[in-house]
């Protein structure tokens, strides 16, 4: 099937549940190329399950959707040459060192020479002088800069981002909103799911809000600060972040040593 539709994702009326428990109710919304779209919702509200959707390892109950073109249940396999996804937990294999696992995959993905790939993404995710130390060693910024890596070995044209940052300290979410704005920059498609507010307001083009199911609501974020009352606006003097304090004690945005870490 050639692409039918100029949306990069679009979702319509999918419905899941597990056994009596309904946890997707009908959700709609279209994503479109070269965007990032945020995910909002708390924990149950059913942002994994849609993503699971979404990347073919999970059928829906009802509805359809399409991601780069082509329908996730009856074409997966078109579905996942087209994509990649990064789940909450960093898919990287600690016995082999950061270079064996880029190498790994792009052998797996067939790509014409797996090690210059690899060394690449090495320099590019600032990982180079780690890249022949066995992962088991990373800290958790620097596994998630490498499982982010991986997921781009391939060139996907849709990435999706499940809770990227969760158990991230400030200074790697940074790393990874980064990495983020520079993929979206280059017309990548992304589908971030986020429980974090400051990390949607940053990231996403258009942000949808999952409650219980169904989205919300969806839109700009200066869209979604419209459907509230307008703010008593009162003369505040602005105060540093509490990330901002952090950053400007800790120094360099440099990973930390073995010794840092114990």
């Amino acid at each position: 099937m050639t692409m039918t539709t100029t949306a990069a994702i679009e979702v319509r009326g999918i419905e899941k549940s597990y056994g009596d428990l309904p946890v997707l109710r009908g959700v709609d919304f279209d994503v479109a190329p070269g965007s990032v779209f945020a995910l909002l919702g708390a924990n149950g509200a059913g942002k994994t399950t849609l993503v699971r959707i979404l990347s073919t390892l999970l059928r829906p109950d009802a509805g359809s959707a399409t991601v780069h073109g082509y329908e996730v249940t009856a074409e997966p396999q078109r579905v996942r040459e087209s994509i990649s996804l990064t789940g909450q937990f960093a898919a990287v294999d600690e016995i082999l060192t950061g270079r064996e696992n880029l190498v790994l995959v792009a052998r797996l993905r067939h790509q014409g020479d797996p090690g210059t790939v690899a060394d690449g993404l090495l320099e590019r995710f600032r990982l180079t002088d780690a890249g022949g130390r066995r992962v088991g060693t990373y800290s958790g910024g620097m596994r998630r800069r490498l499982d982010i890596a991986m997921s781009l070995i391939g060139d996907p044209a849709v990435i999706f981002l499940d809770e990227p940052t969760t158990g991230l300290d400030p200074e790697a979410r940074i790393d990874v909103w980064e990495i983020v704005k520079e993929l979206a920059a280059q017309g990548t498609t992304l589908l971030l799911t986020t429980q974090y507010l400051e990390e949607a307001e940053q990231l996403a083009d258009r942000i949808a809000i999952l409650r219980d199911g169904r989205i919300v609501a969806n839109g700009t974020l200066a869209e979604l600060k419209r459907l509230l009352p307008a703010a008593k606006v009162e003369y505040v003097e602005k105060q540093p972040s509490l990330e901002e304090v952090f950053l400007a004690l800790t120094g360099s945005r440099t990973e930390p040593t073995t010794e840092d870490r114990s």
